[in-house]
């Protein structure tokens, strides 16, 4: 299959967005049938793309002799695409129930389904103009669903995530210029950057760099836009905090770390010790915070700011086991977190309930839900044999074979948050299926949700477990897509 075959996962989202858009549809039904039949071939391109496409570059634009827009899969981009691709047709099953009663359904679904073809953009980008173009187009389709509900709140919370995504954007650019000027613009195993006159410069520029890619990935200070960003939709944070937006800061992390600037440039030096203190500072702060917040969905966002450090703390190992590490960490608790994003959204939408001690005995009346919610706060603690304990114990295995102060305190960090973590994931299940004696709580207004929900939370829960317990395969994967 020739690499052209790249511009249907990518533009095919867009252009059926688009069209969804315009067209009157006479009734919810048909308009979810279209959104559904979109998602799933857009997804079945993505899954083509990774089996058949060679690993070759399709340039679209030539602006320059080095400086092209152009997409190109190769087993990091896989990965990403294919996990994204998985996880957009679950979310919008779930969406069509969640979003039953709420109005402005036309826009919500144009945006959601284009923000596939940007995340897919990202993924595909063949060098670093290219991904930081539709890094910028996931800001831009993205923002109209944090906003969806109209509401004072979801204004500022849509023009606060506006405007750290485009600081970060801006921070991002310096080190993306950088890169470009000295012929480093591509993606390549080991990092595209030679030599170069000056190293100071370089290694300032890359942690400008980290910081400003690390804005989506909620890097202390710059995490402020996720927490509130919950206001939106479950739907939209779910993919937000899980999938697109939160993971496609972390999957820039990886390409401008291992695949352009490259971990013999950095490994060693003072700003690999920066960004690493940067992560591990993040991991304590978003475990710290999440246990203090009895709002659910926001428990969840803290929880996510501390998550992706995880995955930014294997990047700033520069280590072979660090990059499989991160990938693995990034599938896993994308699975993990996107059903416990639906869990506390089925609760908000059957039951209006949005704090921790309105759950006081719920889990009698929302069994299913609550059975879902407590695999996935056992995997986000990590307890084996779920999938959250194997990538935790990956990380902590490449922090101590990369042998340094640093990374051997940053395993001291993780199992710190997994303890806080444990805290913060394990009490609303305790409280809803365990209430304290004495507690009253007026459950006549609750129901469990319908199997629109039900069933997206229990394929995240199935692969909890199925990817824990056979987790030797994905690894064996992760490492043979990366070339490690």
């Amino acid at each position: 299959m020739s690499e052209k075959f790249l511009l249907a996962p990518v533009f095919l989202p867009f252009i059926l967005g688009a069209v969804l858009f315009l067209i009157p549809f006479r009734s919810q039904r048909s308009r979810n049938v279209y959104v559904m039949i979109s998602l799933l071939c857009s997804a079945a391109c993505v899954w083509l793309s990774a089996f058949l496409v060679p690993e070759r570059s399709l340039i679209l634009l030539r602006f320059m002799e080095d400086l092209t827009f152009s997409l190109k899969l190769d087993g990091a981009g896989k990965l990403f695409s294919c996990l994204s691709a998985t996880l957009w047709p679950i979310t919008a099953l779930y969406a069509f129930d969640y979003m039953r009663e709420e109005e402005h359904h036309q826009m919500f679904y144009c945006f959601f389904v284009m923000s596939f073809g940007a995340t897919m953009g990202i993924a595909m980008a063949g060098n670093i103009l290219t991904m930081y173009l539709f890094y910028e187009m996931l800001t831009l389709t993205t923002i109209p669903l944090v906003m969806h509900g109209m509401t004072k709140k979801h204004n500022r919370a849509a023009r606060k995530y506006m405007a750290y995504s485009i600081g970060g954007a801006a921070f991002a650019f310096a080190g993306v210029a950088y890169l470009i000027a000295n012929g480093a613009g591509g993606f390549v195993p080991g990092g595209s950057l030679k030599a170069v006159d000056d190293r100071v410069l370089a290694q300032v520029l890359y942690v400008l760099a980290f910081m400003g890619f690390g804005v989506k990935a909620a890097l202390f200070p710059f995490h402020g836009w996720l927490p509130t960003a919950s206001v939106a939709p479950t739907p939209v944070t779910a993919l937000l905090h899980a999938v697109a937006v939160v993971k496609a800061g972390a999957f820039a992390l990886i390409r401008l770390t291992y695949y352009a600037y490259g971990t013999d440039f950095l490994r060693g030096t003072p700003v690999q010790y920066i960004v690493m203190t940067v992560a591990m500072f993040t991991i304590l702060y978003g475990s710290a915070t999440a246990l203090r917040q009895n709002h659910f969905k926001r428990r969840l966002a803290y929880s996510t700011v501390s998550n992706l450090s995880y995955i930014a703390f294997a990047v700033t190992l520069m280590t072979p086991a660090g990059l499989m590490a991160a990938f693995c960490h990034l599938i896993f608790h994308s699975v993990i977190k996107i059903g416990a994003f639906f869990a506390a959204g089925s609760v908000l939408h059957n039951t209006g309930r949005e704090f921790v001690p309105q759950l006081e005995g719920i889990g009698h009346k929302m069994p299913w839900t609550f059975g879902f919610f407590t695999v996935f706060a056992l995997a986000l603690t990590g307890i084996p044999p779920f999938c959250g304990f194997f990538s935790k114990w990956y990380i902590c295995s490449a922090a101590l074979e990369a042998g340094s102060g640093f990374a051997t305190a940053g395993v001291i960090v993780l199992l710190v948050s997994a303890l806080l973590t444990a805290l913060y994931m394990l009490s609303p299940a305790i409280k809803a299926f365990f209430p304290r004696q004495g507690v009253e709580t007026a459950l006549e207004d609750v129901k469990e949700a319908n199997w629109k929900m039900l069933v997206p939370m229990g394929i995240c829960a199935v692969l909890c477990v199925v990817l824990g317990i056979f987790v030797t395969f994905p690894v064996q994967l992760i490492t043979e897509v990366l070339g490690l």
